[in-house]
């Protein structure tokens, strides 16, 4: 069973970091804005190891898990236009519902 005693918290002052530039920094606290605190903490909390180092092990990780996460850029969509095949199907599997439909009717 986990008890409190062997539960880690850490705390992060994303501001105070020497490691990231100001632009990384905003990055962060932008993705981050929920998790950080009003006086500016990333804070996470692990209880799940038995052994009090063990969870500051995965606490460590977990922390860096997220801030690298939150610095990934991701890539633009380039737009593109579907191919002369793509239009042709569409066309072909619209007629084939039309002609369907049509059958339906009741001819005289």
């Amino acid at each position: 069973m986990n008890k409190v005693e062997t539960s880690v918290t850490v705390m992060w002052r994303v501001s105070d970091s020497i490691v990231f530039s100001e632009r990384e920094k905003e990055r962060i606290t932008l993705k981050l804005k929920n998790r950080i605190s009003s006086e500016g903490f990333l804070q996470l909390t692990v209880s799940e190891s038995r052994t009090q180092l063990q969870n500051k092990k995965i606490a460590i990780e977990r922390i860096q898990e997220i801030v690298n996460r939150a610095l990934i850029i991701p890539k633009k969509r380039i737009a593109t236009k579907p191919s002369r095949t793509q239009k042709e199907k569409r066309l072909e599997s619209k007629k084939k519902i039309s002609e369907k439909k049509e059958n339906r009717k009741f001819k005289f």
